[in-house]
């Protein structure tokens, strides 16, 4: 795509922290407007990447231009034209989130006036009430998050930074968060990279999915394209007895295209879900010292891609009992 069309890339970026590769050769291209999900486990590389592209780390290689400017050459350009909120909220807990709104706009260059109009305009995104004439040290992790998020849009960011901005919050402060992200992106046309660990939400917000697993960008495209690239349908079994057994019988039927398994519970890829299942149940129900507790049918999920391309569940990455993945 055009240069002028793009409002972030990233060419063979690495960043190592001594021996450590944090971030492994990553190449990705963002389109004005996109939201872009970058999602991978705790330790996967996806916050370091996110502050090159912030300019709070420079990358050990490669190359990354935001909004038209060199992270590495033009780290100031960059900074004024983008919003970042991280996981951990840099908040004075001994101003109100009313007088941070209006230093924050003050620190981008508008007058007293345009800083006090805009911290009202946000007023209304932070939605604490008169909360937001208290200090900080009163509010509740999800309106720090909330006031965070209204601090990275004081001067109209083209391009937002949200890494894992929903992380510990209840669902109804998760909600109002992804209904202003996506207001965001389909109002005012912003940019936005998001990272997380929740599947559900890169499903629900992003137009396109990069997945990263220990410093790797492993896959990358449209929440369904990445769940038809792995099958059509994904039956999923939870047994008592013996998991090698199992294996062993599906391995000798026509209808499984892959086993994954994840303790007691194996995950098939099929091509014919209504039409596998039987036969499935058949095979186990056959099988010695195996019987099945629970069989279902279901479309995949981004966590069956995730498993797919790394061999293991996001959600049981650092759990030294993280599945394993066969092909037959």
């Amino acid at each position: 795509m055009p240069e002028s069309d793009v409002a972030l890339s990233a060419e063979h970026v690495t960043r190592r922290f001594g021996d450590v590769v944090a971030v492994d050769d990553v190449s990705l291209a963002l389109p004005r407007g996109e939201m872009y999900g970058f999602l991978g486990p705790n330790g996967a590389g996806k916050s370091t990447l996110t502050r090159v592209l912030c300019t709070l780390l420079t990358p050990s290689a490669g190359r990354a231009v935001v909004a038209g400017y060199d992270v590495s050459t033009q780290p100031k350009q960059v900074r004024l034209r983008v919003g970042v909120a991280l996981q951990e909220a840099a908040l004075d807990a001994k101003q109100t989130g009313l007088e941070l709104l209006r230093l924050q706009g003050r620190f981008y260059g508008l007058s007293g006036g345009d800083a006090r109009a805009r911290a009202d305009e946000l007023a209304g995104l932070v939605d604490i009430g008169d909360a937001l004439a208290r200090p900080v040290a009163t509010y509740s992790g999800g309106m720090k998050r909330r006031l965070d998020l209204a601090l990275a849009l004081v001067h109209r960011p083209e391009v937002l930074f949200l890494d894992e901005p929903t992380t510990g919050l209840d669902p109804v402060s998760r909600a109002r968060v992804w209904e202003e992200v996506r207001r965001l992106n389909a109002e005012d046309g912003m940019t936005v990279f998001l990272t997380t660990q929740y599947l559900e939400e890169a499903d629900a917000l992003a137009h396109r999915v990069g997945i990263i697993n220990q410093g790797r960008l492993v896959a990358e495209g449209t929440p369904d394209e990445l769940k038809r690239a792995i099958g059509t349908d994904v039956v999923v079994v939870t047994l008592d007895g013996s998991v090698s057994t199992a294996l062993d019988v599906l391995r000798a039927t026509d209808v499984v295209q892959r086993v994954d398994t994840s303790g007691s519970t194996l995950t098939l890829s099929v091509s014919d879900g209504p039409a596998a299942v039987t036969p499935i149940a058949v095979a186990l129900d056959r099988a010695p010292d195996v019987a099945v507790r629970d069989i279902s049918l279901r479309r995949p999920s981004l966590d069956d891609v995730f498993l797919s391309v790394t061999g293991e569940r996001i959600a049981d990455k650092d759990d030294p009992e993280h599945p394993t993945a066969e092909s037959r």
